[in-house]
């Protein structure tokens, strides 16, 4: 278990106190000394490393299978009086400006907090600090706990969310700057990272507006705390709406230009083509006349007339003008 304990602590009057023996001695010590709560944080357990946990604290095994295998839908749950609450905290990777959800399950009881991280997105290493640090948190017990994790992970979604928009500004100047690059994939791809920061926050939602209504027992005194929480998470909502409607019109605008570049390469080919056609039509009428006067008939109408040559080349000369001028009437040169 060491491996697997990120950290345990008693929190007592205000006052952390470490834990020296082995768990089911804190669970004890907590519960009898009163006005105290246990709080055990792991990451990644198996199933036999959490089995000590559940057999003290008397945890539902439905819950304890959510906790370990994790992938799930931001949630609340009740099991008696056992609070199963479930989190998707998001962290931000510079290096491939992806978006990377973990997992934070969440058991509250009246003396106890468990919390199960899965996932390299952390927040509860500020989130112990921040409450060991505020006697007014600590002092609210479990409920104090599970504010202050919600109001991290919400601040991390607003972070986040900051970083998206920096990415979609960037986008929109490329689609704009007149380049020729293609970034129909680079917009598929931060739409895609939108979608899953809408899939991690929009559970989260229902969730607090269920503790902010008063309906969770244990957060009950802390309901504004909540409620704040709650705004802050609604204002991140609007704003990814907003991304995600950007991007849409981003990828239409994107795909139009390109789309008129496209026409314009083939409006230009069709120009070329028609002055080849007519440059075509010009050499081919002298053509016609040469060739006919090039079978070597011997019986052929002004063969030996004086002015037949001079003639045939007056004929050349007018139709080839004939034929120019059409052709430039029409357009085509």
């Amino acid at each position: 278990m060491p491996d697997v304990i990120v950290d345990k602590a008693i929190y007592c009057g205000g006052v952390r106190e470490t834990i020296s023996g082995d768990i089911s001695d804190a669970v004890t010590a907590a519960r009898e000394r009163g006005e105290c709560f246990l709080w055990i944080g792991l990451h990644e357990p198996t199933r036999q490393e959490f089995d000590l946990i559940t057999s003290e604290v008397k945890l539902h095994p439905l819950a304890v299978e959510d906790a370990i295998h994790a992938h799930q839908r931001a949630k609340l749950e009740r099991y008696d009086d056992t609070l199963f609450i479930v989190l998707k905290p998001l962290v931000y990777l510079e290096e491939t400006s992806d978006i990377e959800v973990g997992e934070i399950n969440l058991f509250l009881g009246r003396d106890f907090v468990i919390s199960v991280r899965h996932g390299r997105a952390n927040p509860l290493n500020g989130v112990r600090d921040r409450i060991e640090s505020d006697p007014e948190l600590l002092a609210a017990g479990p409920a104090g706990v599970l504010y202050a994790i919600c109001d991290e992970v919400v601040d991390t979604y607003s972070r986040v969310s900051h970083e998206v928009e920096a990415d979609l500004i960037a986008l929109e100047h490329r689609v704009f700057s007149g380049e020729q690059a293609d970034v129909t994939a680079d917009i598929y791809s931060l739409k895609r990272e939108v979608l899953e920061f809408r899939t991690a926050q929009d559970p989260l939602i229902p969730v607090l507006e269920e503790i902010v209504k008063g309906r969770v027992e244990l957060c009950t005194a802390n309901r504004e705390q909540f409620r704040d929480v709650l705004d802050h998470l609604l204002r991140v909502d609007a704003q990814v709406d907003e991304h995600n409607e950007l991007l849409t019109s981003a990828l239409s605008a994107h795909l139009a230009l390109m789309g008129r570049e496209q026409n314009m390469v083939a409006m230009q080919q069709n120009a070329d083509m028609r002055k080849i056609s007519s440059w075509a039509a010009l050499i081919a009428v002298p053509t016609m006349i040469a060739g006919i006067y090039g079978m070597n008939f011997d019986y052929m109408p002004e063969l030996h007339w004086l002015l037949g040559y001079p003639l045939s080349l007056s004929v050349m000369v007018v139709a080839v003008l004939i034929v120019h001028r059409l052709l430039r009437r029409s357009g085509w040169l």
